[in-house]
């Protein structure tokens, strides 16, 4: 069937609409192109970049570090400390891409023969980004340079005092800047506003993407003066696994460099020559060869429960560690401390729920509760994003009336613009982000007022963002149609993620074989369609939706359309392919 106009209005109110500019089969000049093709160019690859993007490499897609602003200060400065022995720290975020930015810079570090020192902050404790106080504690103990990762592009106080004190600090990060930029000896961010249109392109990168741009910078320097003559130089290609993990942890656009470092970076993982890495993949028992959604669902999770529930520094001393033993010790907890995040999470989620009922017609959803756990208030926003379509913001406020806040938004509506607003408007005490995703302090006395802002503020966009509700499609092929051979022709376009979203098959007319629940809230069914084929369909967390009470109770013998991801189940002796699904449709 060439058409998906005939799903107009699925059990989810979606309209089913093909992703990109189909060619049209009438036309005498068509020539249908291969799966792989259609993919990339519904992505918006060009037609005549097609080759480039079907193995992204780094020679294809990296740029010249130079183009960025105070790239060439920062790495000039760091070739000085790596060739004088200076005493240096690293100063890290407490999740999965400042464990990622450090820990790629101190190995580097320690390739060039400095042995670099890092600073993690205590999420509770201590608060996002770098506070003076450490700073000048940093200076003290005898580090007058100092280079944050995956933060300070808004610390404006903080490195004010550190340069008061006589430190000097390179800013290595990727969240959005305001105008007015605080005190730094080079601050290298792509999202600087005054950043020219090349470096701007790549706004997109995480943080630790921007660090390996740095350490390519740094080399070059070294290389320049000569430091290689009577030593190696660094690999830096092996230090793309870590690259990897940050860049999809942080829910990174997978597009152009960022596909380049993932799809290379999965490869470096594969042969499990980073220790901490490894010893993590054994805590998560992933025996095979690690995939784009392993990153973002097994081993990102547990290196930021660390900083979440543990010790923030955890992260950054599993993937720097030279020691098994210390590596697998440290994977464990990390393992013992995502179950116990977990559990705090289930709890925040039950009670942010139950003050979403309080709420009526907010295009922001914000939401705050006394005692909740700031480490999982992020988690717990981004799953009432993905429940209620809007963007999401919890916010856990402490004794003293402080509230810490994380969002989560949707396409079309950029957060961390807003909340720089709400900050500059005198609403928050600190905040900052990017569109996908923010980070704030406020006083719980203006939590009201804030909403209240924010939903003046955002109500156009999120009102055009969801004034249409579509269904991208990639491909449509019939229940015998799905099998493994699809999936792994679907994979050669990838890697998927955030801004390269994850092909999507429709297939059918099935019938509802058996269905029920498993797990928490997840529905399975076995499905068979009318060419005899069967296979199995999972919608996760749709065991209360509309979606999932048809699949479970709908009319016996009824016909449907099924929409979702193709995946390969390996449990078994024989591999087999499965939906988990987005969306049904009555056939």
């Amino acid at each position: 069937m060439s058409s998906l106009h005939f799903v107009q209005r699925s059990i989810l109110g979606q309209t089913w609409q093909w992703r990109g500019t189909r060619a049209d089969a009438g036309d005498p000049d068509f020539t249908p192109d291969d799966l792989v093709t259609q993919l990339l160019l519904a992505r918006g690859v060009a037609r005549d970049d097609l080759e480039r993007h079907r193995n992204p490499t780094l020679r294809g897609f990296m740029p010249d570090p130079s183009i960025f602003r105070d790239m060439d200060v920062a790495a000039e400065r760091l070739a000085d400390a790596v060739q004088r022995g200076e005493q240096l720290t690293v100063y890290g975020d407490y999740d999965v891409d400042g464990a990622t930015s450090a820990a790629l810079l101190i190995r580097l570090f320690r390739e060039l023969g400095l042995e670099a020192g890092y600073y993690i902050p205590d999420r509770l404790l201590e608060g996002y980004g770098p506070s003076g106080e450490a700073l000048v504690r940093l200076g003290d103990a005898g580090n007058k340079l100092v280079v944050t990762v995956d933060c300070g592009a808004m610390a404006y106080e903080a490195l004010s005092q550190a340069r008061e004190a006589g430190m000097e600090v390179i800013v290595v990060d990727h969240h959005k800047c305001a105008a007015e930029l605080p005190t730094a000896f080079a601050l290298v961010n792509p999202n600087r506003l005054d950043e020219a249109d090349d470096a701007a392109a790549h706004g997109h990168l995480a943080a630790v993407g921007v660090a390996f741009l740095l350490a390519a910078a740094i080399v070059r320097v070294l290389r320049g003066r000569g430091y290689f003559t009577d030593r190696e130089e660094p690999q830096l290609m092996a230090l793309l696994d870590i690259v990897a993990l940050g860049t999809v942890a942080d829910v990174a656009q997978l597009k152009g460099l960022n596909r380049a470092f993932v799809a290379q970076g999965l490869k470096v993982m594969a042969a499990r020559r980073n220790i901490g890495l490894n010893a993590l993949a054994a805590a998560a028992r992933l025996n095979r060869a690690p995939t784009c959604s392993d990153l973002g669902f097994a081993l990102g999770p547990r290196i930021n429960a660390g900083g979440r529930v543990g010790k923030s520094d955890l992260g950054v001393r599993l993937l720097t560690t030279t020691d098994p033993e210390e590596a697998r010790l440290i994977a464990q907890e990390l393992d013992r401390l995502n179950e116990e995040r977990r559990a705090i999470e289930a709890q925040v989620q039950e009670a942010a729920e139950a003050a979403m009922a309080m709420q009526h017609n907010r295009a922001v959803a914000l939401v705050s509760g006394e005692g909740w756990h700031p480490g999982v208030i992020g988690i717990v926003a981004g799953r009432i994003k993905e429940k209620f379509g809007k963007p999401a913001i919890v916010v856990a406020v402490d004794a003293d009336g402080t509230g810490k806040g994380s969002g989560r938004s949707i396409s079309g509506v950029d957060l961390g613009a807003a909340i720089i607003s709400a900050r500059e408007a005198g609403l928050l005490v600190a905040g900052g982000g990017h569109a996908m995703a923010a980070g704030l302090t406020v006083e719980a006395g203006k939590i009201d007022a804030l909403s209240d802002w924010l939903d003046e503020r955002l109500a156009g966009d999120v009102s055009r963002a969801g004034s249409e509700k579509t269904l991208s499609v990639d491909a449509m092929v019939n229940p015998r149609g799905l099998n493994p051979m699809l999936v792994e022709t679907l994979e050669a376009a990838g890697p998927y993620g955030t801004g390269w979203p994850g092909p999507r098959v429709v297939t059918g007319p099935v019938r509802i074989i058996k269905c029920d629940i498993v797990g928490k809230d997840h529905v399975r069914a076995i499905v068979s369609g009318d060419d005899g084929a069967s296979f199995k369909a999972m919608a996760f967390r749709q065991g209360e939706s509309a979606l999932g009470q048809q699949l479970l109770h709908g009319e016996h013998g009824q016909k449907y359309w099924l929409a979702g991801r193709a995946r390969l189940d390996d449990w078994g002796s024989t591999p087999k392919a499965e939906l988990h699904i987005d969306d049904i449709a009555i056939a």
